[in-house]
């Protein structure tokens, strides 16, 4: 974790009297101090004014704005300073300042789990380094540091070391960079896990800030990492002892909370070694602080990619607050940081849809969304985290109110944050039951919820991932029966510990990590396969079913369907799916059936939105390395390579309430650390999508023809779900192995 700093810079403010302005001596002060919240609140109204802001001032709130951890607006500072060094204002008695809206982007992205973009962003900083000048030594520390630090997190240690043996090299003479040298090298040695030797770095005697120099400048902003670095050090070389004592310092330090990038991290070591102490409830209270602290800065990013890496490496707050929870017998708070934990990206992207523009009925929604947010954004950076609520709450409020009276759908999705144990209740069936699986540091825990009740089970976890595996690809070979005994041992870990529990039939499956490739309807007991005994639908998370309960299915007077699309290649050609697609005509009233060259993904994203049901049988192409590149193969046309991809959808605006992927692996999707899966699910859900099906592995032609000619037949009798298990259940009449039916998954809406 970089710090983006002007140490030299302001180590000069007070070097070279008479050559600046009282106001930088003051807001530089500040800087000094870690008193982030004020220099905000100092050069903030300017901009807003309209009035000048020089780029070492903008400088000074970009690094403001970082250390709080407000994302999005130290993205616009970069963007800003940019603009001023464009037009001239590139330099600060002598030193240039241009190198730093690129070390502002990559600073940024490192934190956010964008490592690639972070490489790409330092190194245009470096490429952009001028030695001559005063500040070249401070910039090519900070730059390195960057760059070592992220090739450390991609598991690049060798190229991390050099990157560190250069900062190393960097002369301290006639400077007083010493502790950014030695700060910097520590954090490089903290990415690669080397804490003896981060201790070190942070322990040498020119890390320290000479006596002679704190006359003239208050060392806080120095002082507060380089501290946090040596008690991380000492925690993880086992001087626990040592470490509680010097986070305990931290903690009562005055500006503890304006160290973004610090205060969470204190609390959740801290809350470690509470755990060790067995004092259970002060450990609770400290992880509860750090992910309030986490969610606050997650949500100003504005990016999904950021989002999903943001919280990655975050997840182990979580997993030790549910575990410390379950011990404690508070099932139903474990369960809601559970769902706090999963699928956050997807949440914060249904919640804060600001894609208004194809949707006129919510132009109006939209703007009072974009001011709620820059208010409430405002709240949250302008006042310290215990006084947010008492400074612009007030205008948060009126705007949330005109929202939701001129847009009730949008206030709806807005205003969730996380959601409360008894909503996602309500949001379920009388006679249906919420499935829920969550891995911890150890175990893999159950939670079955129903309307009235809430219960936590424990599950062996060991070696379930491996077997998984082998399950999946046991079911490739149609003409064998090696899946089965895989099959019963899946079921007895995840199933045969619930029944006692699941007194319904149809359930809401969340899985978790490796089980969102599991295909559940295929798991054996020894009386058959769960498809006899439930009836069920695969969701991201908990919080996303209760976000889409609101799309209310309209009357199915057309439907969209693409049949055998003509990808200029014999062998590819899809006989029974171009019956598929037919068949289907044959049963839906007034549909629009496209084949072969009709069926191009320009139809899509111009027509889309006025089908209740768009219907795809084609082939389908999963890219586990870039899921956003995952397609449907489509017919190419002139504006076209025919690939509709899972990235085109974020830009559509369909109003369906089905949209089924008769193609293969449309089901898989990248699952990261987040437990965000990025896939097609993930996109039609956003585009508009009530519901979606789709599938987990290559689904055989003529079988996937019976199988879906069958759902849309018993639509007309029955829910979505249940229209699908039973056509699940009269293709396994035909074609006995799971490999021909249980690829098909429903996600979304059951009714």
């Amino acid at each position: 974790m970089p710090k983006i700093t002007a140490l030299w810079l302001l180590i000069c403010l007070f070097l070279i009297p008479g050559r600046v302005t009282a106001d930088d001596v003051t807001l530089s002060a500040l800087m000094q101090k870690g008193e982030h919240h004020a220099l905000i609140k100092e050069i903030q109204p300017r901009l807003d004014k309209g009035g000048e802001v020089t780029s070492f001032q903008l400088l000074l709130l970009g690094s403001a704005y970082y250390e709080v951890r407000r994302y999005q607006t130290v993205l616009t500072f970069a963007d800003l300073m940019d603009k001023r060094v464009a037009a001239g204002d590139d330099n600060f008695f002598g030193g240039d300042l241009s190198v730093y809206p690129a070390i502002f982007r990559a600073a940024t992205y490192l934190d956010q789990g964008e490592y690639a973009k972070a490489i790409d962003f330092a190194a245009r900083a470096g490429s952009r380094l001028k030695q001559n000048q005063i500040f070249y030594r401070a910039q090519l520390i900070q730059i390195s540091n960057i760059l070592g630090v992220a090739n450390a997190f991609l598991g690049h240690p060798e190229l991390a070391r050099e990157h560190l043996a250069v900062i190393s090299r960097v002369d301290l003479e006639k400077s007083n960079l010493g502790p950014e040298k030695f700060i910097a090298m520590a954090r490089i040695h903290l990415a690669l896990k080397e804490y003896g030797k981060a201790l070190l770095s942070v322990d040498d005697p020119r890390s320290e800030v000479p006596a002679s120099l704190k006359i003239h400048y208050d060392p806080t902003f120095q002082a507060v990492p380089r501290f946090f670095i040596r008690c991380k050090s000492l925690y993880e070389t086992g001087k626990q002892a040592q470490a509680k004592q010097g986070y305990d310092q931290l903690l009562k330090h005055p500006q503890i909370s304006q160290f973004g990038g610090i205060h969470w991290r204190v609390l959740q070591d801290r809350a470690r070694i509470a755990q060790t102490e067995g004092a259970i409830d002060e450990a609770i209270k400290m992880l509860e602080k750090a992910i309030e602290i986490i969610e606050q800065q997650r949500s100003s990013i504005d990016s999904e990619s950021g989002r999903i890496g943001f919280v990655g490496d975050k997840q182990s707050l979580y997993q030790m607050l549910v575990s410390l929870l379950l011990a404690q017998g508070l099932e139903a708070r474990a369960f809601e940081y559970v769902e706090r934990s999963k699928a956050r990206a997807l949440v914060d992207l249904l919640a804060t849809q600001k894609s208004f523009a194809a949707r006129p009925r919510e132009a109006q929604g939209g703007d009072i969304l974009l001011r709620l947010m820059g208010a409430e954004s405002d709240r949250v950076a302008l006042a310290a985290p215990e006084q947010a609520a008492a400074t612009r709450s007030v205008a948060a409020y009126e705007i949330r109110r005109n929202l939701k009276a001129q847009a009730p759908e949008l206030a709806s999705l807005v205003s969730v944050a996380s959601t409360p144990l008894k909503e996602i209740q309500q949001s379920l069936q009388p006679d249906e039951a919420l499935l829920e699986y969550y891995y911890t540091d150890q175990d893999l825990v159950a939670f079955v919820v129903a309307r009235e009740g809430l219960k936590a089970v424990r599950l062996e976890r060991a070696g379930l991932e491996d077997r998984v595996i082998k399950f999946r690809a046991s079911l490739s070979n149609a003409d064998s029966s090696d899946y089965v005994p895989q099959s019963e041992q899946i079921y007895n870990r995840l199933f045969k510990p619930l029944l006692g529990s699941l007194k319904v039939r149809k359930l809401v499956v969340v899985p978790h990590g490796v089980l969102h490739y599991l295909p559940f309807y295929a798991l054996r007991s020894e009386r058959g396969f769960v498809i006899d005994d439930y009836s069920l639908r695969v969701e991201p998370s908990a919080s996303v079913l209760q976000l889409i309960a609101g799309r209310r299915d309209k009357a199915v007077t057309t439907a969209l369907l693409f049949g055998n699309p003509d990808l200029g290649n014999a062998r590819l050609d899809l006989q029974f799916a171009q019956e598929e697609a037919s068949s289907i005509a044959r049963i839906l009233p007034n549909a629009k059936v496209l084949l072969r060259r009709e069926a191009t993904p320009d139809v899509v994203k111009h027509q889309g939105g006025r089908f209740p049901i768009i219907h795809f049988a084609a082939h389908g192409l999963f890219n586990p390395a870039d899921p956003m590149n995952s397609a449907v193969l489509l017919a190419p046309d002139r504006s076209s390579d025919g690939r509709l991809k899972v990235s085109d959808l974020y830009s559509l605006s369909l109003d369906a309430n089905l949209v089924t992927l008769s193609a293969c692996q449309t089901a898989l999707g990248k699952v990261t650390t987040g437990d965000d899966v990025v896939g097609f699910a993930r996109g039609l859900l956003y585009a508009g999508a009530s519901s979606i099906v789709s599938s987990l592995w290559d689904v055989d032609d003529l079988a996937t023809r019976d199988l879906m000619v069958g759902f849309y037949q018993n639509l007309a009798k029955m829910d979505k779900q249940e229209a699908l298990r039973q056509a699940q259940i009269n293709t396994r009449k035909k074609y006995e192995h799971p490999n021909y039916w249980a690829a098909f998954i429903l996600t979304g809406n059951a009714r």
